[in-house]
């Protein structure tokens, strides 16, 4: 299966295809406790990126990288 950089790069790659700033994206890339559907599902409705990540990040205790 796909390494860990890989799925970050793909996960990085889907939220800048819809609008994502690119460091914000980086850094929701690797992070897994971010749900990136709803990410992206949120972006799609009209909500503005920034606000959508404030809305999903993961509690301190939930945080983990890829």
């Amino acid at each position: 299966g796909p390494g860990a950089a890989e799925i970050v790069a793909w996960r990085r790659a889907r939220l800048r295809k819809v609008g994502f700033e690119t460091d914000l994206a980086e850094q929701l890339s690797r992070e897994c406790g971010v749900d990136l559907h709803a990410l992206i599902e949120l972006v799609e409705r009209g909500c503005p990126p920034q606000l959508a990540a404030r809305i999903l990040a993961p509690l301190e205790h939930e945080r983990r990288e890829c």
